[in-house]
């Protein structure tokens, strides 16, 4: 499984709370446990929780798929997501799955319950909904992530189709699976008027190895539409938000040297993109 990239909910100092709960249900174990971060691993995926404050509130345009392989596997976590949670779409029997609900717990993260086959080996799958003006740009979006990233691959596509039931331009997608560095994500474009788009509430940790790879995914990712934020935070064409973290600041952040540690850390909050150079001159001085 490739932990150098997965994702990361932006939490109001609810992080701790939340940890525990997804740690429960899906039998999972907690990595890293600090005031601002929690780390946690679920089915040997890790998960990243952020206390970041009340400024953005997670919500459905990123989904996560969890494929289960029994019908019981399928009540057990929707059961235990209802709890103080809201029904997106009910748990029943569809065409695509004998059993299958969405769910928004009460962290507001989305959960798609899903009985059905693994296409990788990887069990919970983040789902992006291309919605708004992005509509219809799923195929577009799914070409940049993999042009950029080494090991990827755009796996199967599923199109509305003509006289689909909801109304979709045929040629949009349905549902489709990429894979980034191996690992898979899903998307769907969706014409509906949804009250949410793609925000920093739920976002993809990418840990790069130099100052090339930083380089070469922060360009691709900010170029034909993207923006740069700040402490190695972007936001791609389509809205949807990155962090390209080079692992040796989180090798300097950690330093047992703790007034070094203070320095990279202030170094870091005036970069938008990570700056390793600047990052050890800020470590040394």
């Amino acid at each position: 499984m490739n932990n150098n990239i997965f994702p990361c909910l932006w939490c109001d100092e609810e992080a701790a709370d939340a940890a525990t709960f997804y740690c429960s249900i899906f039998n999972g174990k907690i990595t890293a446990d600090t005031p601002v971060v929690m780390n946690i691993e679920l089915f040997g995926q890790k998960l990243m929780l952020l206390n970041g404050g009340p400024q953005f509130k997670k919500n459905a345009s990123v989904s996560f798929m969890v494929i289960c392989e029994a019908e019981d596997e399928v009540q057990k976590y929707w059961d235990l997501l209802m709890e103080g949670g809201n029904v997106m779409m009910p748990l029943d029997a569809y065409p695509w799955s004998k059993k299958y609900g969405w769910v928004k717990d009460k962290y507001d993260v989305s959960w798609q319950i899903f009985l059905g086959e693994k296409q990788t080996g990887q069990k919970l799958v983040p789902t992006l909904m291309f919605i708004h003006e992005n509509n219809g740009k799923a195929m577009e979006a799914m070409e940049l992530y993999t042009k950029t990233f080494p090991d990827s691959r755009i796996g199967n596509i599923l199109k509305y189709g003509d006289g689909n039931p909801a109304g979709e331009p045929a040629e949009h997608i349905q549902q489709a699976h990429f894979e980034i560095d191996g690992y898979s994500f899903f998307c769907m474009d969706n014409s509906h008027d949804h009250a949410f788009d793609f925000n920093e509430g739920i976002s993809m940790v990418v840990m790069t190895d130099d100052q090339q790879q930083t380089d070469l995914y922060w360009n691709a990712l900010t170029s034909g539409g993207g923006r740069e934020s700040m402490c190695g935070w972007l936001k791609d064409p389509y809205g949807f938000s990155w962090q390209i973290v080079p692992k040796r600041l989180i090798q300097l952040m950690n330093d047992s040297d703790q007034e070094k540690a203070y320095k990279v850390v202030q170094a870091m909050m005036r970069m938008q993109k990570i700056n390793i150079e600047e990052l050890e001159k800020a470590y040394s001085s």
